[in-house]
């Protein structure tokens, strides 16, 4: 069989599996609507089975609000009770005694329902409602836990826009737990699929649905702030939170569409999935700041190994790929069986890329917590002093760009992986790119150049972060180092980037030390013995200040005479400070030396201005 004769079946394949998607959906439509028609006589079916119980619809809904009324009632007196009495305590022990006062609330409400029906259906329905008051709990306490677990306890209580974003929340999600109960309540009464429908619709998803929406548009701001987290933030974080909103309200009117389209054909999701999928959408942010915060305690201790370090910043990722899992399990998994797909084989390549991801977060995070390790034991006081523009020493330069290495080998091995996951032959991809690779180094000799010169100016430990050096085009502090450039910022706020390639020579002014010489005029009769010890008397006092001491190395001391210009002695004077503190240091020895020279009437003598004589002009030519 030729291989246009594959690929031809391949796309009659497909075009065959559209029509049948598209087949069944406009069945399953037309099914629907025509249920719709048949409502009045499957409400007077549900009204029999009602009565062949000796039962109805009043003393049904009577009993229910008597079982939530007396199932509520008792959880929030024993609520009140714990919050009095244990309010202070650990935080453990008040979680098991409210799981305490949620249990006994609902034993409180299945004897009631038991002493108000008979066993069988209308007891299975009062049972059902004391079960989804004790759920309606749970999930509130649950979402306003995690909406403000990550603000301080003492600001806690004063997040008025928190608490109100909680509050429209809680009648949102109260509202879709109602409507499950009320649609199981339907089908444990095996009500006919069109009243059930109905109710799924028109009384469940799409109320819940808008009530969703618009509590993410009126706490927009609420939300944007809470997904931000605190300070300082990164800038994805930031343009997460902008536009985190737009995204939630996107996502509600996706999973709105999919949960109509599978219940049109014929694989209705559980009316659980919209109240997960809800919190997983709505709450994640939050457990991800909630993660963050719990990860990052403790990291830079020394009894904390390099893999627990990692294992704990892998744990947001793990949020992260457990909720688009649970997603994928609750949405997609009717929508494949009814589109027609292999269950087992989305299940298994769901897993496997599930586990390359988390493997490729744990080695990405070990070589994160090793680069921050690496980094702190070779510049222990940069962080401490927020210093970030300081100096770092050789391995905290080459260290980030080995690290940046690293993780890209990383990313672009798991996103192999998970194409090999996919049945992808990934070895023409891989020799077409290294083909291409080729050309680009036969056809930029430039860049080339950049690299290795670059390459060998780091071995060669030429320069490092926060020096300031000086090439042949540029001079500055160094602010980035890349694969091919290095960036250069200027005493004004300019930067330069300059390719190594052009770099040439470099001046280096940040390393071990840096020796100061200041030249002093002074009358040739001045007394150049006193001028040494006041110079000597300068650099003692220097030498003891505690501000300046730490960055002298060697103290300001006299040179003695330098030069003899027209009558006038030149002094000369020194002193060696680690580099870039000097010019604190310079400004106190001239303060210093100012006031010696006033108080010992030493004159200072200031350099002579030389004038460039016009040329004469001769006289009498003519």
């Amino acid at each position: 069989m030729s291989e246009e004769t594959v690929v031809d079946l391949d796309v009659n394949s497909a075009i065959a599996a559209v029509e049948r998607v598209a087949e069944g959906f406009a069945a399953g439509l037309h099914a629907r609507f025509s249920a719709l028609s048949e409502l009045p006589n499957e409400w007077d079916s549900l009204l029999h089975s009602m009565a062949a119980v000796s039962t109805s619809p009043f003393y049904l809904f009577s009993a229910v609000a008597l079982v939530i009324a007396l199932t509520a009632g008792t959880l929030l007196i024993l609520e009140r009770q714990v919050k009095i009495r244990h309010d202070a305590s650990a935080g453990g022990r008040k979680f098991a005694m409210d799981v305490a006062a949620a249990a006994v609330a609902l034993a409180v409400g299945l004897i009631a329902a038991r002493f108000l029906a008979p066993p069988g259906l209308p007891l299975r329905t009062l049972r059902l409602w004391s079960v989804a008051t004790i759920v309606v709990y749970g999930v509130l306490w649950l979402t306003r836990l995690v909406l403000m677990a990550w603000r301080r306890p003492d600001v806690r209580r004063h997040s008025f826009h928190m608490l109100a974003l909680s509050r429209d929340l809680s009648i949102a999600i109260c509202w879709a737990i109602v409507g499950i109960a009320l649609v199981t309540t339907l089908q444990i009464w095996d009500a006919a699929p069109g009243l059930r429908d109905l109710t799924r619709t028109v009384l469940m998803a799409v109320p819940t649905y808008l009530l969703l929406a618009c509590v993410v548009w009126h706490h927009k701001r609420t939300m944007a702030s809470a997904v931000a987290g605190p300070r300082p933030r990164s800038h994805w974080r930031n343009r997460l939170a902008r536009r985190w909103p737009a995204i939630s309200i996107g996502f509600l009117l996706i999973t709105f569409i999919s949960s109509q389209a599978a219940l049109t054909m014929g694989t209705p999701l559980p009316g659980s999935a919209v109240i997960v999928t809800v919190l997983m959408l709505l709450l994640t942010p939050h457990l991800d700041a909630m993660i963050a915060n719990w990860a990052q305690r403790k990291l830079e201790a020394d009894h904390i190994s390099v893999p627990a370090a990692a294992a704990r910043q892998t744990a947001r990722f793990t949020i992260l790929i457990g909720t688009v899992a649970m997603v994928g399990t609750l949405w997609a998994t009717p929508l494949a069986m009814g589109l027609g797909f292999q269950l087992r084989n989305v299940t298994r390549e769901a897993f496997e890329i599930t586990v390359i991801a988390l493997l490729a977060a744990f080695l990405w995070n070990i070589i994160g917590t090793v680069t921050s390790r690496a980094l702190q034991g070779a510049h222990p006081a940069l962080a401490a002093d927020g210093a970030l523009d300081a100096p770092r020493s050789r391995l905290g330069t080459i260290v980030p760009l080995i690290s940046a290495v690293g993780k890209s080998s990383i990313l672009a091995l798991a996103l192999l992986s998970v194409l090999i996951s996919f049945g992808v032959n990934v070895w023409p991809l891989i020799t077409g790119l290294s083909v291409f690779g080729l050309a680009i180094g036969f056809g930029s000799q430039t860049l080339v150049k950049d690299v290795v010169s670059g390459l060998f100016f780091l071995i060669d430990d030429a320069f490092r972060f926060g020096e300031y050096i000086e090439t042949s085009g540029a001079k500055g502090t160094v602010e980035k180092i890349s694969i091919r450039s290095v960036s250069l910022r200027s005493s004004r706020g300019s930067i330069a980037t300059v390719p190594y390639g052009q770099i040439g020579k470099i001046q280096n002014f940040s390393r071990d030390w840096v020796i100061e010489k200041l030249t002093f005029r002074v009358a040739f009769d001045t007394d150049v013995e006193l001028v040494r010890k006041l110079f000597k008397k300068i650099g003692q006092d220097i030498a003891a200040d505690p501000e300046l001491a730490p960055d002298l190395i060697e103290p300001f001391k006299s040179k003695g005479i330098g030069d003899v210009e027209d009558g006038t002695l030149i002094i000369r004077a020194a002193f060696t400070a680690k580099p870039g503190k000097q010019s604190m240091i310079r400004r106190t020895v001239l303060r210093a030396v100012q006031n010696a020279f006033r108080e010992n009437n030493i004159q200072a003598v200031p350099k002579p201005m030389t004038a460039t004589a016009e040329p004469e002009t001769a006289a009498g030519q003519g």
